[in-house]
């Protein structure tokens, strides 16, 4: 089984850390991955979306064209 935990971490003076992992994990060997992340890098906020979309000219509605949900969406409702 392999899990993802992210959590935070004091680097100590000697570059030692310390982690509690949560109970469920089994006590043994296991691979663990390091990921130091930049603390002065600022988040980023998503900007505006400038593709330069094509468009299709279907043509209008067929006259009289009704359509429920369930004939739209799947079972998910996407």
């Amino acid at each position: 089984m392999m899990r993802t935990i992210e959590t935070t971490g004091v680097v100590a003076a000697d570059h030692t850390i310390t982690l509690k992992l949560p109970d469920d994990v089994p006590e043994g060997n296991c691979q663990i991955v390091v990921v130091i992340q930049d603390e002065m890098e600022p988040a980023r906020k998503p900007g505006p979306l400038t593709a330069n979309w094509e468009t299709f000219d279907i043509g209008a509605w067929p006259e009289g064209f009704t359509a429920s949900r369930e004939q739209i969406y799947d079972v998910d409702g996407r």
